[in-house]
């Protein structure tokens, strides 16, 4: 059995975002709102032209193109779980690469990006500690990780308990596991901010990545 199947069969996390999917854009998160809220926060991101940019999670594309947008001449290599989603993302025409990758256990690549972000997804990573040392490969030495969200851990954490089934453990860990998973996968520690405009986390790659998957 290929591995993308053993992890579709194993989460039942990528059922429940491929029933979302065909629907997403018009109920489930508003696109051009997306992307108005984060340009408010550009200035956390830095990215830069000529980057090539890891997007983890991008389920509709919702965000991609603006990406592409901020790094170009760079790259951007846009991946999701979900075969639905990413479907979705590719039928945009975004002049990003898109892939059909589970971030906790599928290749990503061995030192080849500049900038991972992760933006409305690490909590569907089922597993985290898997996901950050796969993560930790893929950069360049000192290249940067970025999580990010909207809304403050609590109201994320709130928000999937709520929903429940196969999300509603779905959770953003507190601050010292998030050091703990860093520091073990390689990455130096963190710059973490919750408050009123959201979650975001950045951490660098060191010299050395931590333990293989």
């Amino acid at each position: 059995m290929h591995s993308k199947e053993r992890h579709t069969r194993a989460d039942a996390r990528i059922g429940f975002f491929d029933r979302l999917a065909h629907d997403w854009d018009g109920s489930e998160q508003d696109p051009v709102e997306t992307v108005v809220q984060v340009e408010r926060r550009a200035a956390r991101l830095e990215l830069r032209g000529g980057e090539r940019l890891l997007e983890v999670g991008c389920g509709t594309g919702q965000l991609t193109g603006w990406l592409v947008e901020r790094v170009a001449p760079g790259r951007v290599t846009a991946v999701d779980f979900s075969p639905e989603m990413l479907r979705k993302a590719s039928e945009k025409g975004i002049g990003a690469e898109f892939r059909l990758i589970d971030v906790c256990g599928d290749e990503l690549g061995r030192a080849e990006f500049d900038v991972a972000l992760c933006f409305h997804s690490f909590p569907h990573f089922r597993d985290k500690p898997a996901a950050l040392r796969n993560l930790a490969r893929a950069l360049k030495p000192r290249g940067r990780l970025m999580v990010m969200h909207l809304d403050r851990r609590d109201e994320i954490n709130e928000f999937h308990r709520g929903v429940g089934g196969a999300i509603g453990d779905d959770l953003l860990p507190d601050d010292d596991l998030w050091r703990e998973w860093l520091a073990e996968a390689g990455f130096d520690p963190p710059e973490i901010s919750d408050g009123g405009d959201g979650f975001f986390l950045l951490a660098r790659r060191g010299i050395r990545t931590g333990k293989a998957i």
